[in-house]
Formats: structure tokens, C-alpha cells, sequence
């Protein structure tokens, strides 16, 4: 028998029956609420879904549905619900909001309600859903708070984030990073060329290849220490590292994301550190050479006491002790003059970081040649000067002119007898480093023979009565300990030039 022919009121309730059947399995949490004239609200329809995850007893769906809610939805959303439902009902409008449930079982829950509205002659009729987000709202949270922890991680810490879109060749730079570089701090989008652009010539090459190795996975990850241009114009040191987090299906790198480190300090501190090493290794180098000239000298002086102490004592000859005596004086002030020497040594090398002064190189040179004016009239010597009056050098006062002193006079002392001396000042600069040269016209000196003992102590290449081989040893010393180095050309009969290279660090 079909259907269609059943008496019509028959057909409605099977359509009801099978309806509320069919509603009854939805998932779905479907509800038809209406409100009365008066104001009263009732539930005619829940889905077993709605009771189910309302945690609705038999006895509450049978109990006021004003007391019900208020039990069900927490305090601070109650008024505010019950205000949305008469503002949809006064408005017309399709009813929509947000609200927290505190369940029995469930916990704290927030739920979504969606209704439209009719009305007829006696009350509203709302039909609608209520949709459960409170995972969503769980994973929002989740969301802010680990957004809240890497702010909070990025401010703390002294690091910036890049993200490079190779395809775009646009880069994100996080505010940090452009605080790095003395810009103003906030988040920047910029060509990856104006980057490039900042990066030290030197460094520039090196940079790129680390980069493309990653991009062609020679490396697992991108890591480069490259100087940056800042925005006052100096440079920093900035660690920059990365990986690529996306790739095409050929495998070329679409975006990479990385970090930015300020190291600079550090590098200046491994920098000083080095050369604090390299001057305490120095300084041990040059004790052990004053041990050795300690021993030999002194032990010398030494031997020469006891064997003129031996002749006083075992010669009766008065002649002959008189003599001795004579030998001893002279033995005693070439001790004195050794202790002074060794003195003097100890005083160049027992100070790490000896005063340094900016000093005019032309104002000092001038004045050494007014100490030696004399010396230099009686040997006729021609002076020639090439140093630029607004030359400076950083340097200790009284090392300069002991320096220039000693040089000055060995040109003079060594001068050779078949021409007038000659001595010529100049300066250059070497690849940014102050070069004085101070040359000659002298006797010169075989550097084959002598080139490895020439700064030695006491080291003497020429009969010439005052030669002491102290000065060139202290004047070494001396630029050495301000972090400079002597270097010198010289030919047999053809004079000498010694180049003072100024360390300005």
C-alpha cells in the first residue's frame, strides 16, 4: 500500500515521526526555541546531540528552561545571553552568539548558537544549531601563547629573524635586526639587494658561496660571519644563519629563514685577546733572550773580577797589582754600564700597554735634529726632510725620540769617510699602516752575514770605537712593544734604510 493514500493528517504525523527520527541522528546540535508573548522560553525540540553534550538529565529538560540555562552557562555570559535572544527577537534578526558552559563532566566548554526567526500569532520560533569550538579556542590560546613566548624570546634576546623569498628575492627583517644596524626598530620588507649592498666588499664573496652550498645542499645549513654597513657608517660583525624550509619539485629553494647575531664584541675582545697573546708570547720570547744575556754578560764581568781578584792576591809584584787594580775599575763601570743596559731592557718590556700619545712626527723629528745640531755641523751632515707637517703618529713620547735619536746617530756614527752624509726622512703610508724611513749614505751592512744577529744585544758590524750593539737592539724593542715592527734594506758601501712601521690600533 503506498503512501500517498493515506488520509493527509496521517501523512503529517509520519512526516513528524520520521523527521524527529532523522533530526534525532544528526550529529549536529539542532534546537527549535520559541518565546511567548510573555516572555517564556521553551526548548519544543532537541536533538539527542544537544541533551548529550549539554549533559541534560531527564529531570532538567523537564524544569524551567530559564533555571537550566543559568545553571549551565557561568555567570559572567548569562545576562549577555539572554540579551542577544531579545535583541533578535525586538531586531528581526538572525540570532548569533558566543557563550561558556561550565558542565558537569566536560568541564568548561564554548559553544557557538545559530538561529533564524519566525513568528506567528502567539510567539517566536527560533530554529537553529549550537557548534562546540572549544578545541578551536584551546588551540587559539595554545596559539597566542607560544606567539606571546617567541615575542617575548625575540625582545629578550639579542638575535633578529630574516625570511627570504628567494622567488621575490624579498627579505622580512625583524625589528631587532634593524636595530643592529642602527635603523629605526620595527619590521622592515626589503629587496635582498639592499642587504647585499651593506655587506664588506672583502666579506661579499664568501657570503654568496655559503649561501648558494646550502642552496644546493653542499651544506645542511647556511652559517656566514660577514661585516655590515650601519646606518652612522661603520661596520659590525653580524653571524647570519639559515635554512631553507620550502623548496620547489626540482629542489630549488623557494624561502629560507634565519637569525642575525651582533658579535662584534666579541670579536673585539678575541681581538685584543690575541694580541695580548701575541705580546705575553713576545714577552716570553724576549725574557728567555734576557735570561741568556744575563748569564753571559754577567758571568763575564764575573770571571774577570775573580781572575784579577786571584792576581791581587797571588802576585807580590806591586806593579802588577796596581795594574790589576786599574783592569778591575775598568770591569766595574762596563758592569755598571750592563746593569744599566739590562735596566733599561726591563723598563721597555715590563709594561703590557706603555703610554701611547698622538704625536707629530715632523714636531719630534725637529727636535732631535736641534738635540744633534752640533754632531750633525762637525760631520757636515746634509739633512732632507720629506714628512708632512700634519703628520701624526700614536705612539710613546720618549720611545719616539730615543728612537729617532738612535737611528739618527748610527747614520752619522757609521757614515762612510769618502762622502758627506747624507740622511733622508720620509713617510708614506702601506696599505694603511705609517711607514717612517730614515736612509743613509753610510758604510752599510752585509744583511747575508749579519741580517739574523743585526737587533741582537751588544751585535757590533763595524770597527768603530763607540759601537756598543745597544741601540738598535733597545730601538727594536721599543717599537715592538708599542705593536710596530723595523724593517731594513741595506748594501756594503751603499748606506742603509730602516722603515718604522706604526701600529695605530
Amino acid at each position: 500500500m503506498k503512501l500517498d493514500k493515506f488520509p493527509d493528517s496521517f501523512k503529517r504525523k509520519e512526516k513528524i515521526i520520521f523527521y524527529d527520527k532523522l533530526l534525532s541522528q544528526i550529529p549536529d546540535l539542532i534546537f527549535q526555541m520559541t518565546i511567548s508573548k510573555k516572555g517564556t522560553i521553551r526548548f519544543p525540540f532537541l536533538s539527542e546531540s544537544v541533551i548529550s553534550h549539554f549533559e541534560l538529565t531527564d529531570e532538567e529538560i523537564d524544569q524551567n528552561t530559564i533555571e537550566v540555562l543559568q545553571k549551565k552557562i557561568i555567570s559572567e555570559d548569562f545576562n549577555a545571553f539572554l540579551n542577544s535572544i531579545e535583541t533578535a527577537k525586538l531586531n528581526f534578526e538572525t540570532w548569533y552568539f558566543e557563550f561558556r558552559c561550565d558542565l558537569p563532566v566536560k568541564g568548561l566548554r564554548w559553544f557557538r548558537v545559530n538561529a533564524t526567526k519566525e513568528a506567528n500569532a502567539d510567539d517566536f520560533v527560533f530554529y537553529g544549531r549550537v557548534s562546540d569550538y572549544t578545541e578551536n579556542v584551546k588551540q587559539e590560546l595554545k596559539l597566542k601563547i607560544s606567539e606571546q613566548r617567541y615575542e617575548f624570546a625575540l625582545e629578550a634576546s639579542s638575535e633578529g629573524i630574516w625570511d627570504y623569498n628567494v622567488t621575490t628575492s624579498q627579505v622580512f627583517f625583524s625589528s631587532q635586526s634593524m636595530k643592529m644596524l642602527g635603523f629605526e626598530e620595527q619590521d622592515k620588507i626589503l629587496s635582498i639587494d639592499d642587504w647585499d649592498s651593506r655587506i664588506h666588499p672583502d666579506d661579499l664573496e664568501k657570503y654568496k658561496k655559503d649561501i648558494q652550498f646550502h642552496f644546493e645542499n653542499t651544506f645542511s645549513f647556511y652559517e656566514n660571519l660577514q661585516r655590515v654597513l650601519t646606518n652612522d657608517g661603520t661596520y659590525k660583525w653580524i653571524l647570519s644563519k639559515g635554512k631553507v624550509v620550502d623548496r620547489d619539485l626540482l629542489g630549488n629553494a623557494l624561502r629560507v629563514i634565519g637569525t642575525h647575531s651582533d658579535i662584534s664584541m666579541q670579536i673585539e675582545r678575541e681581538n685584543e685577546l690575541k694580541k695580548t697573546l701575541e705580546i705575553l708570547n713576545e714577552q716570553n720570547k724576549r725574557l728567555l733572550n734576557f735570561a741568556h744575556i744575563v748569564s753571559h754578560n754577567l758571568r763575564s764581568h764575573a770571571n774577570n773580577f775573580q781572575m784579577l781578584m786571584d792576581i791581587i792576591e797571588s802576585d807580590a809584584d806591586q806593579d802588577i797589582k796596581e795594574e790589576s787594580l786599574i783592569y778591575m775599575r775598568t770591569n766595574s763601570n762596563d758592569l755598571t754600564e750592563t746593569i744599566e743596559n739590562l735596566k733599561e731592557l726591563v723598563d721597555i718590556n715590563s709594561d703590557l700597554k706603555p703610554i701611547r700619545e698622538h704625536l707629530n712626527l715632523s714636531q719630534y723629528l725637529r727636535k732631535m735634529i736641534n738635540l744633534l745640531s752640533e754632531e750633525f755641523a762637525r760631520h757636515k751632515v746634509e739633512i732632507n726632510i720629506n714628512i708632512p707637517k700634519d703628520i701624526t703618529v700614536y705612539f710613546n713620547p720618549a720611545y719616539l725620540e730615543s728612537i729617532l735619536l738612535n737611528f739618527s746617530t748610527n747614520a752619522v756614527k757609521y757614515s762612510h769617510s769618502e762622502r758627506t752624509p747624507k740622511i733622508q726622512y720620509d713617510f708614506e703610508l702601506v696599505e694603511g699602516v705609517k711607514v717612517l724611513s730614515i736612509s743613509d749614505n753610510g758604510l752599510g751592512i752585509d744583511l747575508r752575514r749579519h741580517g739574523n744577529s743585526l737587533f741582537g744585544m751588544y751585535k757590533t758590524f763595524h770597527k768603530h770605537p763607540n759601537s756598543r750593539g745597544i741601540g738598535l737592539f733597545m730601538s727594536k724593542n721599543q717599537i715592538e712593544a708599542m705593536g710596530g715592527r723595523v724593517e731594513v734594506e741595506s748594501e756594503v758601501n751603499c748606506g742603509s734604510c730602516f722603515k718604522i712601521y706604526f701600529n695605530e690600533d
